[in-house]
C-alpha cells in the first residue's frame, strides 16, 4: 500500500494545500506528506463516518502522515497523536502537540546561515554521498541540522525539523529511499525535482507556519507503542501496520533516512552493509502473522472503554470476520463500513493488486 507514487507528485505549493471544501476550512493548511498508506484521499469518507459520533477526545493511535490527528484538531478534538517511529512524531509535533509557535524571519536566517565545522556535524555527507542527493543537498542538510541544535524552544526545532523532513521526500523522485540514486538525473520536468532542497526548505518553513493553529485544546504528540498509551479517551482510531497479502509493510525500509534525519541518527543503527544505508527495522507485532490476531486483541482489550475505529484493508491479515469477532469480546457492537479504494503505487491499469476495499470497522456501546 504506498501511496507514494511519482507521476501523481503534486508540483505546485498553493496546490499542496488543497483538499475538499467539504471538510474543515483548515484542512487546506494541513502539509501532505506523501506516505505508504496515507488517509489523505480517505479523509472525506472518514469525516462522513467518523464525525457524528459522540466523542470529545481521541487518540490516533498510529499517526503515520498525521492527517487523521489534523483533521480531528480541526474538528476541535483534544487529540493525543502517537507513533512508534520518530519522523512522525515530529510531525505531528509540529501540527497537532503545537498550538501557536512558528519559525520567524529571524529563525530562519539563523537556520540558513548556519554551518557545519566539525567533523562529527557532516554525518549525512559522509554517510550518504553519492546515495539520494547531490554533495550540495547534503551539506545543507548538514547545516541546517547545527542550526535546529541552536533553537531552544523544542516546538520551533519541530517546525524545522518537519519543514526539513517534506523538503527531502519531495526531492526524491518517488518518495521512497529503497533506491540509491541522485535526482539529478530524472529529466521529467517536475518542479520538485528542480528545487534544491534549501529551496524547498524556505517553501515548507512557510507552509508549515500555515498549518500552526490552536483548537484551545490542550493537544499531545507521543512516540511509543499502541499498546502502552493511557487509554483514557472518548475514541480511538487504530491505522497500524497491518500485514500484507504480498510484498511487505516496512516503513523503516522505505522512509529510513526520514527517520534517521528526524533525530540526525542519535541512538539508531545503521546496516552498514546496505547499499542505502538502511536502519534496523524494529519489530511490532502487528507486521507479523504470528502475532497480529494477538496484537489486535491486545489493542481492542487496551481501548475496550472508548469507542473504536479501526480502518483496515481487504489486502491485509488477518481477514475482516476475524477482527470484527476480535473487536465484538470487548465491545457490544461492532459496525463495518466499507468503500473501494485504489492506492497509488502502480502507474498502470494492470496494477490489479493495489484495488482494494478499505474497512472502517467501529465498535461501540
Amino acid at each position: 500500500m504506498d501511496d507514494a507514487l511519482p507521476t501523481s507528485a503534486i508540483d505546485s505549493p498553493a496546490e499542496d494545500l488543497v483538499l475538499c471544501s467539504e471538510l474543515p476550512p483548515q484542512m487546506e493548511r494541513f502539509p501532505r506528506f506523501r506516505y505508504m498508506g496515507s488517509k489523505f484521499r480517505l479523509l472525506q469518507w472518514i469525516s462522513d463516518t467518523v464525525g457524528p459520533l459522540p466523542f470529545d477526545s481521541a487518540i490516533d493511535a498510529f499517526s503515520g502522515s498525521g492527517v487523521v490527528s489534523y483533521w480531528l484538531k480541526s474538528m476541535g478534538k483534544q487529540v493525543v497523536a502517537n507513533d512508534s517511529l520518530s519522523f512522525p512524531n515530529i510531525l505531528v509535533s509540529a501540527t497537532v502537540a503545537n498550538n501557536s509557535t512558528r519559525l520567524d524571519d529571524g529563525d530562519l536566517e539563523r537556520l540558513l546561515s548556519a554551518k557545519a565545522k566539525r567533523e562529527r556535524e557532516r554525518f549525512v555527507q559522509t554517510t550518504f554521498a553519492g546515495i539520494f542527493y547531490s554533495a550540495a543537498d547534503l551539506e545543507f542538510i548538514d547545516d541546517l541540522w547545527c542550526g535546529i541544535r541552536t533553537l531552544d524552544d523544542e516546538s520551533k526545532r519541530s517546525v524545522a525539523i518537519a519543514a526539513l523532513l517534506r523538503s527531502c521526500i519531495k526531492r526524491q523522485p518517488r518518495g521512497l529511499f529503497t533506491v540509491a540514486g541522485d535526482p539529478e538525473r530524472y529529466k521529467d520536468g517536475r518542479r520538485d525535482l528542480r528545487l534544491s532542497i534549501r529551496d524547498h526548505f524556505v517553501e515548507q518553513v512557510s507552509i508549515y507556519n500555515q498549518a500552526v493553529f490552536d483548537n484551545g485544546r490542550p493537544n499531545k504528540a507521543t512516540m511509543g507503542s499502541a499498546l502502552e498509551l493511557d487509554p483514557d479517551c472518548d475514541l480511538a482510531y487504530f491505522d497500524p501496520p497491518y500485514v500484507p497479502r504480498s510484498d511487505d509493510n516496512c516503513y523503516v525500509k522505505r522512509y529510513h533516512f526520514l527517520e534517521g534525519l528526524s533525530r540526525y541518527w542519535e541512538g539508531m543503527e545503521i546496516m552498514e552493509d546496505s547499499k542505502v544505508k538502511k536502519l534496523r527495522k524494529p519489530f511490532t507485532p502487528f507486521s507479523y502473522r504470528r502475532t497480529a490476531e494477538d496484537a489486535f486483541d491486545q489493542l481492542f482489550r487496551h481501548f475496550a472503554d472508548s469507542i473504536q475505529v479501526l480502518s483496515y484493508s481487504s489486502n491485509a491479515y488477518p481477514d475482516l470476520e476475524t477482527l470484527v469477532g476480535l473487536m465484538r469480546k470487548y465491545k457490544p457492537s461492532v459496525e463495518v463500513v466499507e468503500r473501494s479504494h485504489r492506492y497509488h503505487f502502480g502507474t498502470h491499469q494492470a496494477a490489479k493488486r493495489n484495488v482494494v476495499r478499505e474497512y472502517l470497522i467501529i465498535g461501540g456501546s
